[in-house]
């Protein structure tokens, strides 16, 4: 019985880390949008840079958004940018 007890909070070590494993939620990765003129670009999977898009300082619009139309929430960290299109061959075109 003593050896059972001593065993006792590793199991239940065990137990917890099983339970954390299964309930956890999958991280998702937002999707983003950039809208040039009325163009709308899929960039999420792209990097910023002066070969696909930048996001330029200018306090009267947004540069990424989360959905490709007129109704998307802004991603917060981009508010105050515009979206600029560098290369658009290297973006990827998206229907509203």
């Amino acid at each position: 019985m003593n050896k059972f007890l001593k065993l006792l909070p590793a199991l239940a070590l065990v137990l917890a880390a099983a339970f954390a494993v299964a309930f956890s939620f999958p991280k998702t990765q937002t999707s983003l949008y950039g809208k040039a003129g009325t163009t709308w670009y899929d960039v999420t999977e792209t990097e910023p840079d002066d070969d696909t898009y930048v996001c330029d300082v200018n306090s009267n619009h947004n540069c990424l958004f989360d959905a490709p139309n007129d109704l998307a929430n802004p991603i917060s960290t981009e508010m105050g940018k515009i979206f600029v299109v560098q290369n658009e061959s290297r973006l990827v075109i998206v229907e509203p």
